[in-house]
């Protein structure tokens, strides 16, 4: 089995951390602010980066004494300016400063720029052998066994920071990686577990995005519902774990309480178990190679009472076949499905198509476009926006 994540084992690096947050203003971004402003003295925040909020992110520079704070939208520059006159934080804005941001000389650095989007900065922080805390799968579902050789290449760490991968990292034995027999990643089944396609067809962007369990950002969350957020893990956990497709089991199950599992070929099964808040695996990996406190409610099983599992239904939740093929086909497919599922989404979003029509066209765009080869990095975005381009005529 080979692998791209790091062995758990390495030696401590000296406190303070230095560290750089990319999608601050986000959830996975706020959950990380939280847990540094917990531990006074542990970290120093060299920069943060956020998509349009120019008021938090400069909310957020002024009280962790960042170094450097980027927003990308480069038409509010001069808010990010204004709102940290006197700080002594620099400001920036604009996707080349995102990617400076990541540059910069921090230890670790939390990817968490939702989308393709987010691909060019943890690429620049994979190249100069950063600690990278990936929250966006998107980089390793567009650029797939690419990204993993660049990781060994410049010597960069990849930790896992999605709470199904975070749990496969955190009980998998390192010394014992021919042992595994399968891995087993959990879902909630999102929103509409319990509804009937006819049901499903007329959801509303609004109840989509309001997740029984997680607390996460629109596009995300619609990906739970459509349940393509677990086909994108399912791609991830492949290049993560350097299984192949047929030993990555999915289980729906409700109570987001057992993460992810290891099975053995001894029979055992490994589970980690915790609260759904992200701030556990978020602390996993910024405190990594130790563990740290985090203000997390403890799990109190007898108070939960049962543990609930069944197998996803393949015809309501389509996008998981579509993510099993675009992984048996490799090359561009992966590009192409979540470039289309970005489009998809926004759009329903946006009212302009229905909640099954997110799937339908990401299946339609896959078959419009010849698929081949991913054999350069610098190759993933001209087949991304052909990939847009295609989902925006379908979605009009």
């Amino acid at each position: 089995m080979s692998m791209v994540v790091a062995s758990p084992r390495p030696a401590v690096d000296p406190a303070p951390r230095r560290v750089s947050i990319l999608g601050s203003t986000g959830s996975i971004g706020r959950n990380t602010l939280d847990l540094i402003e917990r531990q006074p003295g542990a970290f120093e925040v060299e920069a943060l980066s956020a998509h349009s909020n120019v008021e938090l992110l400069a909310d957020q520079a002024r009280r962790l004494g960042a170094k450097f704070a980027v927003i990308a939208d480069d038409r509010r520059y001069g808010d990010l300016k204004d709102a940290l006159a006197g700080s002594g934080v620099e400001a920036a804005a604009g996707p080349g400063a995102v990617v400076e941001a990541a540059e910069r000389p921090a230890e670790w650095l939390m990817a968490a720029i939702v989308g393709a989007a987010g691909l060019a900065s943890t690429l620049a922080a994979v190249r100069r052998g950063a600690v990278v805390a990936l929250a966006n799968k998107e980089t390793l579902v567009c650029t797939g066994a690419l990204m993993t050789a660049e990781v060994a290449r410049c010597g960069a760490t990849l930790l896992p920071v999605d709470s199904e991968h975070n749990a496969v990292f955190q009980v998998l034995d390192f010394d014992q990686l021919d042992s595994v027999d399968r891995i087993v990643l959990t879902a909630s089944g999102g929103p509409f577990r319990g509804k009937t396609l006819e049901e499903m067809a007329n959801v509303m962007p609004e109840q989509a995005v309001a997740h029984p369990n997680w607390d996460m950002g629109a596009k995300i969350s619609v990906d739970s519902a459509t349940m393509m957020n677990k086909g994108l893990e399912l791609i991830e956990a492949h290049y993560l774990f350097g299984l192949p497709e047929e030993r990555i089991d999915i289980l729906v199950h409700p109570q987001s309480v057992v993460h992810s599992m290891v099975a053995y070929v001894d029979g055992s099964v490994l589970a980690q178990m915790g609260q759904p808040d992200m701030r556990t695996p978020i602390a996993y990996t910024l405190g990594w190679p130790k563990r740290m406190t985090a203000p997390v409610e403890r799990l109190d099983l007898a108070k939960i009472g049962q543990l609930t599992f069944q197998a996803p239904d393949p015809a309501r939740f389509r996008a998981l076949a579509i993510a099993r093929q675009a992984l048996q086909s490799g090359g561009t497919a992966p590009t192409i499905m979540n470039a289309a599922n970005e489009i998809a989404v926004q759009s329903f979003l946006d009212g302009r198509i229905g909640f099954l029509k997110i799937a339908a066209i990401v299946e339609e765009t896959l078959s419009r476009l010849p698929l081949g080869a991913l054999r350069r990095l610098e190759d993933v975005h001209a087949i991304d926006s052909e990939a847009r381009r295609i989902a925006k005529k379908l979605t009009a």
